[in-house]
Order: structure tokens, then C-alpha cells, then sequence
């Protein structure tokens, strides 16, 4: 499994949405599903399956799917 494959479906399991519904268009607020309380989770999913500790910004940064993968890369994590 790729990393974008990881996060993909870290998302998807976080945020209760089908993988398919994953994209890089996929914006915070944009569905029901990814509120702030989700996104604490989808954190704590990244964080746990990365071996990551996202620092503050990171985590109010992370408002798309391409993001989130942006943000990745600058802790190593190659996409």
C-alpha cells in the first residue's frame, strides 16, 4: 500500500465517507462529515499510522486532502 493509499483510507475510516469521495478537492467543511471534532480524530489517525506529532500549524493548516499530504512530506513521508 502507497502512503497516498494510507491516507486515503485514513480518511475515508476518519471521516466515514467512502475512499472513492477522497480527492484533493476534498476541503474541510465542505461535507458534513469532516467537522472540527472529526478532524481531531483524522489527526490522531495520521499522527498513530505515520509515527507523527503534527505540530499546532500543521494541524489548522490541514484543510484538503492535498494538504494534508503537502504537510506530510515535510516530516518525511514521501507521496
Amino acid at each position: 500500500m502507497t502512503n497516498e493509499q494510507k491516507l486515503r483510507t485514513i480518511f475515508a475510516e476518519a471521516l466515514g465517507i467512502e475512499e472513492a469521495a477522497v480527492t484533493d478537492a476534498l476541503t474541510y467543511n465542505s461535507i458534513p462529515e469532516w467537522d472540527s471534532i472529526a478532524h481531531m480524530a483524522l489527526i490522531s489517525e495520521i499522527d498513530d499510522a505515520f509515527d507523527t506529532m503534527l505540530d499546532t500549524d500543521d494541524v489548522l493548516d490541514m484543510s484538503t486532502f492535498a494538504k494534508a499530504k503537502e504537510i506530510l512530506t515535510k516530516y518525511e513521508i514521501e507521496f
